[in-house]
């Protein structure tokens, strides 16, 4: 889940992927690149938004992995 939602983000940076008016991260990040140096926000709220989107699915994953894991109970 995580993968898809990064390559989704990436593609459309790349501007492959969803095409305005649709909301996407990588494309926000896109849009603000010719701001960066006035107003770095822009970048840097959906940027870390998407690190910990990603994060906590990988997180929540991990742990019910071995949560529901038989080979790793005692």
């Amino acid at each position: 889940m995580a993968h898809a939602i990064l390559l989704e983000a990436a593609l459309s940076f790349l501007g492959l992927g969803v095409q305005p008016p649709t909301p996407s991260w990588g494309l926000m990040i896109s849009e603000a690149k010719a701001l960066m140096y006035f107003e770095p926000w822009l970048i840097t709220i959906p940027g870390i938004a998407l690190f910990l989107l990603v994060l906590s699915i990988n997180l929540v994953g991990d742990g019910l992995r071995d949560v529901t894991a038989p080979e790793n109970r005692s």
